[in-house]
């Protein structure tokens, strides 16, 4: 064995220095990307110059972008260059996935999508601003409050009010697969108090009568209804208002929902809105409470 051992390192071909990272052809790194998480592909990139060069390329990138990728890019990427964005459009593939896992403002800001990190997966989020709200231009009704702890700086603030409806909608080219929506609201007016943060429970009132109705409904027939008596005051829920589901890849779809309260035996008050979330269903476990 020893003899066998000592002749093959004595070999011609194997009289050379050894193999290293720096040795492995570009193509099998790049297949070896295909199978891993971005975030692994970033870090792998520091090794050298041939895993560098793989990180970057298109076909690695293009699999991990979701199959609706080339709508979000004329949706919210060029939408952004529309309205001033002073970046040039981005071409590459790894740009693409980089710009989308940022908070992405488009219709005005009215709206925000984003991937997640790891899976590529779309969520968005709808502010107040983006829905029909009764009575949402009459201050003795409503009032929007800036906040750090809204997604969109600023959230819609019920003082008080007979007849409660908010109702949005949004046309999106989702991914196929099963989607949740929920509402992020809050019984409390956030405020602070010498530098910290807590929430004014003053005007809350009414919710413990009859329970809010939040309703979903697509365009291709699909429809949730749920209710909830609001009693968890100061800190955020997120309710799961329901799910849909979408099958057809590049078809558009009409997502309409709504919270109503319009029992006009009493008045409520003291709520906050502050957006609506869909999520991929898998995801609807990391919203549950915000204290």
């Amino acid at each position: 064995m020893g003899v066998a051992s000592s002749s093959i390192a004595g070999s011609e071909p194997f009289a050379g220095k050894l193999c290293g990272l720096e040795d492995m052809p570009e193509n099998c790194i790049t297949a070896m990307f295909m199978y891993m998480e971005p975030p692994e592909i970033c870090l792998l990139a520091r090794v050298n110059k041939s895993f560098h060069r793989a990180s970057r390329s298109d076909a690695v990138w293009e699999h991990k972008l979701p199959p609706n990728y080339k709508f979000l890019v004329r949706r919210i990427l060029e939408d952004q260059q529309h309205i001033g964005e002073k970046e040039k459009l981005i071409i590459r593939k790894k740009e693409i996935y980089a710009r989308l896992c940022r908070p992405n403002l488009f219709d005005a800001g009215t709206k925000e999508a984003w991937l997640d990190k790891r899976s590529g997966k779309v969520f968005l989020a709808i502010s107040p601003k983006a829905m029909k709200i009764t009575g949402i231009d009459d201050r003795r009704y409503w009032e929007h409050i800036s906040s750090d702890e809204s997604r969109f700086g600023s959230m819609a603030y019920l003082r008080q009010i007979w007849w409660l409806e908010a109702v949005g909608k949004i046309r999106f080219e989702f991914s196929p697969g099963k989607y949740s929506l929920l509402f992020k609201i809050q019984l409390g007016k956030p405020i602070r108090k010498c530098g910290r943060k807590t929430c004014s429970l003053d005007q809350v009132h009414g919710w413990n009568i009859k329970p809010v109705r939040f309703q979903l409904s697509t365009s291709d027939g699909q429809c949730a209804i749920s209710e909830r008596h609001l009693d968890e005051s100061g800190r955020w829920i997120y309710h799961h208002a329901g799910d849909f589901v979408v099958e057809n890849q590049n078809s558009p779809v009409w997502v309409k929902f709504s919270m109503l309260q319009i029992d006009c035996t009493h008045t409520k008050g003291g709520l906050c809105l502050d957006c609506v979330i869909i999520c991929p269903f898998e995801y609807i476990g990391k919203y549950k409470y915000s204290d």
